[in-house]
């Protein structure tokens, strides 16, 4: 298959990917001291919700299209701010812009795109942000390129596959192995589709059997996963979460749950710190 979110964005899975990544990025911003993102599966940077492709799916309609009317004391608001700024509700940012919106002068944003189209839409948004680079490559190959930053001893890695081949699951085991090596105090976010719980009990086992610590788990189910042919839900691993940050995850979700009429909304310690 081959992947082109212009299908999908905006839809439930982005809503809490992004409204946890943009919390994520708010504890770097506590310090004065600069921090790096990369982002290796960067995508085209920001959506039409009136193109072909979106209006083809209409998945945007049960997600971002259900958050217009949050108020200023969401637990949602920062994300649902950025949104609007970035154009919203007809264009829908992904996380580049996002990341973007939210950098200082001594930040800067890394992203990786593999595919030339994509990459060249994606460069042309940021050709005059000096602080934002942009690269045509494997997301997972330049892990070993791009790290450690030579600018920053802050970062967070932002993993988020299309899930478009077998064996994903094992090159995010693989990617995290590098990363620690070559980026110890970076922090790690994998973004994973919830359509079966096999493949992701596994990938929780093979993480505490590598003895990776504080590993969290954040997902909110739209319905009992138990189709592997349908997207059921969606979750976000993150290492190292910063102090705080499952609470924040917590309220964010439990709002997503009920405003997008959810299943299921949980917040789960997989390792120790």
């Amino acid at each position: 298959m081959n992947y082109r979110h212009a299908f999908h964005a905006g839809n439930f899975a982005d809503c809490m990917k992004h409204a946890l990544l943009v919390s994520l990025l708010g504890h770097f911003l506590r310090k004065p001291s600069p921090f790096m993102v990369l982002d290796t599966h960067a995508g085209i940077g920001r959506y039409d919700l009136t193109s072909e492709e979106a209006e083809k799916t209409q998945e945007w309609k049960e997600g971002i299209g259900l958050l217009a009317e949050e108020g200023p004391d969401s637990p949602l608001a920062p994300w649902l701010e950025l949104v609007k700024k970035a154009g919203g509700p007809r264009y829908y940012p992904g996380s580049p812009v996002l990341t973007s919106m939210m950098l200082r002068p001594q930040d800067e944003l890394i992203c990786c795109e593999k595919h030339p189209d994509d990459k060249r839409k994606l460069y042309g948004l940021f050709t005059r942000t000096p602080n934002v680079f942009v690269h045509e490559r494997d997301g997972y190959e330049a892990l070993r390129a791009l790290l450690p930053p030579k600018t920053a001893k802050r970062g967070l890695v932002l993993i988020d596959p299309p899930f478009e081949e077998p064996g994903e699951f094992d090159r995010l085991l693989e990617a995290v192995h590098t990363i620690r090596a070559r980026f110890p105090t970076g922090m790690i976010a994998i973004w994973y589709p919830i359509k079966h719980r096999t493949p992701i009990r596994a990938f929780y086992t093979a993480l505490q059997d590598a003895g990776v610590p504080d590993v969290l788990a954040a997902e909110l189910l739209m319905r009992k996963p138990v189709d592997p042919d349908r997207l059921n839900g969606a979750g976000l691993i993150v290492i190292k979460p910063p102090y705080g940050f499952a609470e924040q995850a917590t309220a964010q979700l439990n709002r997503l749950k009920t405003l997008l009429h959810a299943q299921d909304a949980t917040v789960t310690q997989i390792t120790a710190e």
